[in-house]
């Protein structure tokens, strides 16, 4: 649902909002926006608290009933900064955050600064710009549909992280040198491409998290990993809308290929410490 919220965010303010020499007009929109904006997470914010449930009602997984009340675990699990210590100390999780950070840093630049990027080689071509936005997000989806399958089927948590995190940076290569091609149609795909390996990225970061950080809270490591992908989404795109006003889009593409090919080489370095999937192998064998 956070994919789905980003990608209409991508396809609906060009359409909300009129690409006018008249500062009221373009303001008027905002503000009408800025309304339906404010109304949609109202009604949502009420939602979530009429009806969303502290915890379901069974375990969602074998190693989370490993995890439970009474368990041995659980117990381990005194407080949250217990927890933090716990986790600031796995070597592996430090690793992973900084990568992850860095892989949705990235993604955090180009998509703030796609409006710039694109009408650069395309000018009038706000709408479509929002719709190579949309195309990014909706590959990513499927990408993290398949790496889903791929996670489910292998249980290669590492490879699966590796291989996609690759991929990303290789997208990343191929956008940043064929948005000069002439074609439009060319940025949508090349777009769909790297979307599709950095978007679908993410579930994969925070299942490979929670593997190596069980019996730690998930909600402890997923917000970890999201605070990093903030500062590190604060830093890229600060950097990379300085190298494409002082230097070229070029430029501050490639900055960010590197950027990716550096969390490639942290990736690699991470160890394949399945702690949950362990877990559920010995609560297999205890409980046939």
């Amino acid at each position: 649902m956070c994919l789905l919220g980003i990608a209409i965010g991508f396809v609906l303010p060009p359409m909300l909002v009129a690409n006018s020499d008249d500062l009221n007009v373009i303001g008027n929109d905002l503000q009408w926006m800025f309304n339906y904006v404010a109304g949609l997470t109202t009604v949502l914010f009420i939602l979530i608290v009429l009806f969303f449930q502290a915890k379901p009602p069974t375990p969602p997984s074998a190693a989370q009933k490993v995890a439970g009340p009474g368990s041995e675990e659980a117990e381990n699990q005194i407080t949250f900064m217990q927890s933090l210590k716990n986790l600031i100390t796995n070597v592996n999780y430090i690793l992973l955050l900084i990568s992850y950070g860095m892989n949705v840093g990235v993604f955090y630049a180009i998509s703030t600064l796609l409006n710039p990027v694109v009408l650069k080689y395309y000018p009038g071509h706000e709408i479509d710009t929002g719709r190579i936005g949309l195309s990014i997000v909706l590959s990513g989806m499927l990408g993290s549909v398949v790496s889903g399958i791929i996670l489910d089927k292998s249980h290669k948590f590492k490879e699966t992280t590796l291989g996609v995190y690759a991929f990303s940076m290789v997208g990343m290569w191929v956008f940043a040198f064929t948005l000069d091609t002439g074609s439009i149609v060319v940025v949508y795909i090349t777009a769909s491409l790297l979307g599709f390996f950095m978007t679908g990225y993410l579930p994969v970061g925070f299942e490979f998290a929670a593997e190596l950080t069980f019996p730690e809270p998930e909600g402890t490591s997923s917000g970890l990993l999201n605070a990093s992908s903030q500062v590190f989404g604060i830093i890229f795109t600060s950097m990379y809308s300085w190298l494409l006003s002082d230097f070229s889009d070029v430029v501050a593409n490639v900055t960010m290929a590197i950027m990716l090919i550096v969390g490639t080489i942290i990736t690699a370095f991470i160890s394949s410490d399945l702690r949950r999937q362990n877990a559920q192998i010995n609560d297999k064998q205890q409980n046939p």
